[in-house]
């Protein structure tokens, strides 16, 4: 009888455990419903380590604009909080040399070319759709987030540290036709220190494909905010709209300066544009000189292809950085249509293999 007793008491409290654990895990889903069907949307799209996600969550820019962050570990600190719930994450510092140009099609359109130079890289491409900000679709080097060949977005708990994708990205449109590259630049890092709120390099780029219909009025966003360079590198941005209007936008020892294109036609690689004592220092000549040579023999005019196969002409293969050891390769080639608010994309140099993405 007493055994009896025993057991009925042992299953009942089996059954409010698994009751509460129930309860428990409905709390979690519903509480966590977007950010588990954000992680659900990932798909690997190519071998190479090239996937996409859809961003179904709230990533709470609007919170990050009101304190910012001066450095990577006040972005990293922000992201845990909000975006992973406490869970540890990481923003590696890196080295990247890219080129970038603009350009209009034999159609009237405006096209932005970007190749993503650096040692291998997986990537995604991140589609957001923020509340009060634009739709856009960017690139982010997954390597950034601690993804390895080893450690992909493969799996849910894998997955997780991809949430904070959206403060990283490298190169994107949005929805007004608004596109954005970074590049390298070989020195100090840019740090503002006025009493603007900061952002950082990444967090710039996010703020313009959420905030920025056309090339003005990102150059007034940049205005208002105090850059502080990411990785402890420095950079330059090149920045195009559906209007056809192309900048590079560098910091010379801390001051904003903003190039206006002097044609249809603009380019950039890993050197300062700028007038003045800092003009022409860095790397890329090379792949500048081809760029624009190539740009103006055409007028400036390039079909979508044809942008395709001039970044395909400065790609980076096997290039030794004898200062940072690293070897460069070319891990994305991107054409993004602002006229079209689109994306050709091919991934680890397989120019045979065109993905092609839309904003909506």
């Amino acid at each position: 009888m007493q055994n009896t007793q025993k057991k009925v008491r042992t299953g009942k409290i089996l059954l409010i455990i698994a009751a509460v654990l129930i309860v428990a895990v409905i709390a979690i889903g519903l509480i966590y419903r977007n950010e588990v069907k954000t992680i659900g949307s990932i798909e690997k799209e190519d071998e190479y380590g090239f996937y996409t996600m859809e961003y179904k969550s709230d990533y709470c820019f609007d919170d990050f604009l009101d304190v910012g962050a001066s450095n990577d570990k006040e972005l990293i600190q922000f992201v845990i909080s909000k975006l992973l719930k406490g869970i540890p994450a990481k923003i590696n510092e890196t080295d990247l040399s890219c080129s970038t140009f603009k350009a209009d099609t034999p159609n009237g359109e405006f096209v932005f070319g970007r190749n993503f130079d650096m040692d291998y890289s997986p990537s995604m491409l991140v589609h957001t759709k923020p509340d009060g900000g634009y739709e856009s679709i960017s690139m982010v080097n997954l390597a950034f987030l601690g993804y390895t060949e080893e450690h992909m977005p493969n799996g849910f708990f894998s997955s997780i540290a991809a949430l904070a994708a959206p403060y990283a990205p490298l190169d994107g449109i949005n929805e007004k036709g608004l596109s954005v590259g970074i590049l390298l630049l070989p020195d100090k890092a840019t740090d503002q220190k006025t009493d603007k709120i900061d952002i950082t390099s990444t967090t710039a780029i996010r703020l313009l494909l959420d905030r920025a219909a056309t090339v003005d009025e990102a150059i007034a966003l940049l205005k208002k905010y105090d850059m502080h360079d990411s990785g402890d590198a420095c950079y330059h941005y090149q920045i195009a709209d559906a209007n056809g209007k192309s900048v590079v936008v560098e910091y010379v020892d801390n001051v904003i300066q903003v190039l206006n294109a002097e044609t249809n036609y603009q380019a950039c690689t890993n050197f300062y544009l700028s007038a003045g004592k800092k003009h022409g220092i860095g790397e890329g000549q090379d792949r500048y000189e081809t760029l624009m040579t190539t740009l103006q023999k055409q007028n400036g005019i390039v079909s979508v292809k044809d942008a395709m196969n001039l970044l395909e002409s400065v790609k980076l293969l096997d290039s030794l950085d004898e200062k940072s050891r690293i070897l460069y390769n070319t891990q994305w080639s991107s054409v993004y249509n602002n006229t079209q608010k689109s994306l050709d994309i091919c991934i680890g140099m397989k120019y045979d293999n065109v993905y092609h993405f839309s904003v909506d």
